[in-house]
């Protein structure tokens, strides 16, 4: 009986292992440095340079992200945007809402700088590149986080690098979707 049990396990997670395989290259990558999370995380589009940088600053867009409830542009000026958000996490099955208003830099067709102005986490910060490598656009992300939570570290560190990946897939492909229709601007 018990090799059974582990027989069905085996197969739940393979499954959801395929099932989590993307075709755009995305590899996501957690890690601790001091008190921070350092996050860094890539992947590449068949989509161009103009499309892949329209679909980074379509800050309203980011509600098709899992776990992000709100995104809004509070303020524009000079190439500096500032956006209130409402990120929804479930740590074990309990909701955690986290509120944060993150002023973007803007850097035309390269990329994006961040920093969180005030929220829930003590420290949020980092930036977007995207690199034109002929046929496919790379996007590289990092950041830093410093959560500010009453659960211990290690427990967020574990649900974070466990729900990241997916996060970074779906955001893959949800920038090749908005790459495919055709936009004025990239005209």
């Amino acid at each position: 009986m018990k090799w059974l049990l582990s027989l069905l396990v085996l197969i739940h997670f393979s499954a959801f292992a395929q099932s989590t395989t993307s075709s755009f290259d995305v590899d996501v990558d957690v890690s601790r440095v001091g008190k921070n999370l350092k996050v860094q995380a890539s992947y590449r589009l068949p989509i161009s340079l103009c499309a892949a940088y329209q679909f980074l600053t379509d800050y309203d867009g980011a509600r098709n992200i899992p776990g992000i409830i709100e995104s809004k542009v509070i303020s524009r000026a000079r190439g500096k945007v500032q956006v209130e958000r409402l990120i929804q996490e479930r740590i074990l099955f309990i909701p955690i809402n986290m509120r944060s208003v993150v002023e973007y830099s803007e850097l035309p067709n390269r990329g994006l700088d961040f920093e969180q102005t005030s929220g829930d986490n003590n420290l949020y910060k980092g930036t977007w590149r995207l690199t034109d490598e002929g046929k496919k656009i790379l996007f590289q992300y990092q950041s830093l986080v410093e959560p500010n939570s009453v659960m211990p570290n290690i427990v967020i560190e574990y649900f974070i690098e466990n729900s990241i990946q997916s996060r970074f897939e779906k955001m893959a492909e949800n920038a090749y979707q908005f790459g495919q229709k055709p936009t004025l601007a990239c005209k």
